[in-house]
């Protein structure tokens, strides 16, 4: 599938070390390059503020899409080529999926965790047919995926919906396995495909 425009889901803070914020310069970078709009929560601070300088840096089309709370405490990208200012997170994260083709999530806390599972809740769903992915930066989701696993084998996911979280730890492969992805429509409820076993 063709990814024109990709939502970037990041952490409000740079996290330890300068690793993190390494890459989001080179995701900001490479989506300029690639002519893919860069899709994200319109924050100036963290990683969220460094993928989008790096991006606007390398001549890239970002959109921001901001809380008018958020706005208000001074943490708002005011360089971006388009800001857009919402009323609540709901809003908020229904703007940036409309304008999104694809999901990515880099490390960040609570907020970006929630990002990314709406996202995925709604592919689960068949809310839409966008493909969600982490990138997954010196292991940061290495415990999430081990998790997730946990949550299949306890029959509470089925597989193929986690077949749906795309992970990578380079960003150009993981680009490839987006556009590479297909919906695989399943519906959610766990126990019509699965044989009840309490061992």
């Amino acid at each position: 599938m063709p990814i024109n425009s990709l939502c970037i889901f990041c952490g409000s803070s740079p996290g330890r070390g300068t690793q993190y914020l390494d890459a989001a310069t080179l995701v900001g970078r490479h989506l300029a390059e690639q002519n893919i709009r860069l899709v994200y929560g319109g924050g100036s601070v963290g990683l969220m503020g460094r993928v989008a300088d790096a991006c606007l840096e390398a001549g890239g089309d970002v959109v921001g899409v901001i809380t008018k709370s958020l706005l208000d405490l001074e943490v708002g990208h005011t360089g971006c080529s388009e800001l857009k200012i919402v009323d609540t997170m709901l809003e908020r994260k229904t703007v940036m999926a409309e304008l999104s083709d694809a999901f990515v999530s880099l490390p960040g806390g609570i907020g970006t965790l929630d990002e990314m599972f709406e996202m995925l809740t709604w592919s689960q769903l068949d809310i839409h047919a966008k493909p969600s992915a982490l990138l997954n930066i010196n292991g940061y989701f290495d415990d999430l995926q081990t998790f997730l696993k946990r949550v299949v084998e306890d029959r509470f996911l089925l597989g193929e919906h986690l077949e749906m979280l795309l992970v990578d730890d380079h960003f150009e492969r993981l680009l490839d396995k987006l556009r590479n992805w297909k919906p695989n429509p399943v519906e959610k409820w766990v126990a019509r495909h699965t044989q009840r076993d309490d061992s």
